[in-house]
C-alpha cells in the first residue's frame, strides 16, 4: 500500500504526502526547542524520573526537582536501595503531586534491580510491566531512551491532531493518526517534536505565527480560524483537598516519626477537633488511605490510633 493510499484511509484530513509534514516538524524541532535536561540523556532511569515527575506538573517546575532527585539517587540501584519514606518525603517536599507516584517509582526501581538484574526492558510492552508505568509512560521511555517506542499521544498531541488535520475527538482515531504520521525508526525525535509543537505553538491559546508553527500550510484551524479543541480535563483544586492533607500527614510524620491521631490532627489542620467534622474520623480516613497505599502504618495502641511512616 502506498503512503498516499494509507493516509487516505485515516480519520480526518491528513495530507496525502506525510513525508512533507514529517520533515517540516522534525526540522522545526531540531532548529530550536526547549532545552530540558532530560532531553540531553538516553538513560532510561533519568527519563523515567522526568516522566513521572511531569505528570500534571509544569515542566519548568520539574527541572529543579529532577536535578535534586538525581543528585540524591543518581542511579536506579541507589533508588532501589533507598527507604521508601525518604522517597515519599522528597516528593512531598518538592510538591510533586500524588505521593503514589513516588511509591510506584521506588517500586519500579526495585523491579529493575530484583527482577531484571539491573537491565531495563527496551520496548513499551516490557516497560509497561513496571509498577506505575502506563502506556503513555512506557512509550515515552522506550522512545527517548531506546528510540524504540510507538507514537506518544497526550493531551497536547490530541489538540495538535484535532486542529491540524480534523482528527475526530476519539482516542482510537488519535492513536491511529499519530502512529501513521510517525516516521519509522524515529520515535525519539518525532515524539519529542510533536509534544513540543503542542507545548509551545498549539497550546490552548495558540501562537501559530509567533512559534513559527511548521504545520501552518496544512493546518485546518490556521486556515479557518477555528481553534476549538477537545475538552481538557481539569485538575481538582488543591487547596483544602484531601490530596493536600494527605501530603501534610506525610510531611508531619516524616518530622515526628509517629503520632497519635489527636497529636497529628492539629499539626495538619488548625481547626482540627477530635469530635468535629474535621476530627478523628476524618483523619482516620486520611491515614487509612495512606495505609492502603502502603505509605503509612496504623496501629491501635493503649486505646489510641497511632500513625507512622512505613519504612
Amino acid at each position: 500500500m502506498s503512503e498516499q493510499s494509507a493516509t487516505a484511509d485515516l480519520p480526518g484530513d491528513v495530507p496525502a504526502d506525510p513525508s512533507s509534514v514529517q520533515r517540516a516538524l522534525i526540522e522545526w524541532y531540531e532548529a530550536d526547542h526547549r532545552a530540558y535536561p532530560w532531553r540531553q540523556t538516553d538513560d532510561p532511569y533519568e527519563i523515567l524520573v522526568s516522566e513521572v515527575m511531569s505528570q500534571q506538573t509544569q515542566l519548568d517546575r520539574v527541572v529543579g526537582a529532577w536535578e535534586d532527585f538525581l543528585d540524591r539517587w543518581p542511579a536506579v540501584s541507589d533508588l532501589a536501595a533507598a527507604d521508601r519514606s525518604d522517597v515519599v518525603g522528597f516528593w512531598t517536599d518538592h510538591s510533586l503531586g500524588y505521593n503514589n507516584r513516588a511509591k510506584y517509582l521506588h517500586e519500579a526501581a526495585r523491579q529493575i534491580r530484583d527482577d531484571h538484574g539491573g537491565e531495563w526492558p527496551r520496548d513499551p510492552d516490557g516497560l509497561s510491566k513496571l509498577m506505575g508505568v502506563g502506556p503513555y509512560t512506557a512509550n515515552a521511555v522506550a522512545s527517548f531512551a531506546f528510540n524504540n517506542g510507538n507514537a506518544v499521544v497526550d493531551t497536547n498531541v490530541k489538540r495538535v491532531l484535532y486542529r491540524a488535520f480534523d482528527v475526530p475527538d476519539d482516542d482510537d482515531a488519535f492513536e491511529e493518526v499519530a502512529q501513521a504520521l510517525m516516521p519509522e525508526g524515529e520515535s525519539r525525535v518525532w515524539n519529542n517534536a510533536v509534544m513540543e509543537l503542542g507545548g509551545v505553538a498549539c497550546q490552548k491559546t495558540p501562537d501559530c505565527d509567533g512559534a513559527e508553527c511548521p504545520w501552518r500550510e496544512w493546518c485546518s484551524a490556521y486556515a479557518t480560524g477555528d481553534f476549538t479543541a477537545p475538552d481538557v480535563p481539569t485538575q481538582p483544586e488543591f487547596d483544602g483537598s484531601r490530596r493536600q492533607f494527605r501530603g501534610r500527614v506525610v510531611s508531619t510524620l516524616k518530622e515526628y516519626d509517629e503520632l497519635a491521631l489527636d497529636d497529628l490532627g492539629p499539626r495538619i489542620r488548625v481547626d482540627y477537633a477530635p469530635e468535629g467534622e474535621y476530627g478523628r474520623e476524618w483523619l482516620r480516613g486520611l491515614v487509612g488511605d495512606l495505609a492502603d497505599d502502603e505509605l503509612v502504618t496504623v496501629d491501635e495502641r493503649d486505646g489510641e490510633t497511632v500513625a507512622r511512616l512505613r519504612r
